[in-house]
């Protein structure tokens, strides 16, 4: 990920995306632009951070069109849609797909540039999101089978005694697999193992 976040530009008015990003140059910010959606499907690396402004109709793949294409390729990109002509329904399928706002053309660079640093602001959250969802996964994969029942069973609210019962295995095994689950997980009481259970099993039913 780069340090500087790229302003993507998708609109096939020419002067529409340069004044987009004569704004954002302006104000120290960092641009591309692109005459279609497509051209920009090609070249666009999703490991990268920013955000897309892309008009909701034009020529080919149409704004509405590029946002389900990025939602269906698991890219986390914010969009910012524009369009002389905004319709309710049009809109509303905008947000619903997951876009962060539908501006209306003629808009002020304030109002744009406002919407941008919003979208910017949306994509570290989410970025910040994933890398502690990746982590927790990553954390728990290092149970192995037998650590991860002793987990399961604790968190249910067994005792020690009655895990040892349930497994079939003796006490301090229990407790040397809870121990080690502990270690693993890089927690030091029973609170704070319950706490990372309870993200795990929420990012699990997610």
């Amino acid at each position: 990920m780069t340090s500087e976040p790229m302003i993507y530009v998708v609109d096939d008015d020419q002067g529409a995306r340069e004044s987009v990003c004569a704004l954002v140059k302006s104000l120290n910010g960092h641009c591309r632009q692109f005459a279609s959606a497509e051209e920009f499907l090609q070249a666009y690396k999703p490991e990268l951070e920013g955000c897309l402004v892309t008009d909701l109709r034009m020529r080919g793949m149409s704004g509405l069109d590029l946002q389900a294409e990025i939602t269906r390729r698991g890219w986390v990109l914010p969009i910012i849609l524009v369009s002389g002509y905004v319709d309710v329904r049009s809109a509303v399928q905008a947000m619903k797909g997951g876009a962060e706002q539908v501006l209306k053309k003629p808009y002020s660079d304030q109002d744009l540039w406002d919407a941008i640093q919003a979208a910017l602001r949306h994509y570290s959250e989410i970025r910040v999101a994933q890398e502690n969802r990746k982590s927790l996964q990553e954390k728990f994969a290092q149970l192995n089978p037998g650590e991860r029942q002793v987990l399961d069973l604790v968190a249910s609210g067994l005792p020690n005694k009655a895990v040892a019962h349930r497994l079939d295995i003796g006490i301090r095994t229990v407790e040397d697999r809870r121990r080690r689950v502990m270690d693993k997980l890089g927690v030091d009481s029973f609170a704070a193992l319950m706490r990372e259970y309870g993200k795990l099993q929420a990012l699990e039913s997610a």
